[in-house]
């Protein structure tokens, strides 16, 4: 049924929940995974609502996000390995969360998605509502939502 398992993760302690017990389904169904964390883009003008800076700072500030992200996905990449289950890890560079984790498990033809019920917060999460929501309202790929 479900032969390949995307999992979204952040870092944080309630996609950590999702992680598991993705891993233990995929294990279960002898599934692939694929571990997804979508990393954003800097604000770079007045515009979007960031401080403007060089671009060099700007560049180091995505890098320093990119490396973090991609230690998190390899740490759940180890885990899986642990289990005996094929992993690939993907870190996706997007500020549109939900449309990165819907064009991810489309683009490596996942049957499931895994994923938390809170995501992203603010400004952002009060108007247009989780990124989770977005998920499960635009997503063709079944979806597995963890609390």
């Amino acid at each position: 049924m479900y032969k390949k398992i995307l999992i979204a993760t952040d870092g944080t302690a309630l996609s950590k929940k999702a992680v598991g017990n993705g891993l233990a389904l995929a294990e279960s169904l002898n599934a692939e995974i694929v571990i997804v964390t979508v990393v954003g883009r800097y604000m770079s003008s007045y515009f979007d609502g960031g401080y403007v800076l060089p671009n060099e700072d700007v560049e180091r500030i995505e890098k320093q996000w990119s490396d973090e992200a991609q230690a998190s996905v390899d740490a759940v990449k180890q885990m899986a390995t642990r289990k005996g289950l094929k992993a690939k890890g993907v870190v996706v560079r997007s500020n549109y969360v939900a449309d990165a984790i819907i064009s991810a498990a489309t683009k490596n033809k996942c049957h499931l998605i895994v994923m938390s019920s809170h995501g992203r917060r603010g400004l952002k999460g009060i108007l247009l509502g989780s990124e989770t929501q977005h998920v499960l309202t635009h997503s063709k790929v079944p979806v597995l939502v963890l609390r």
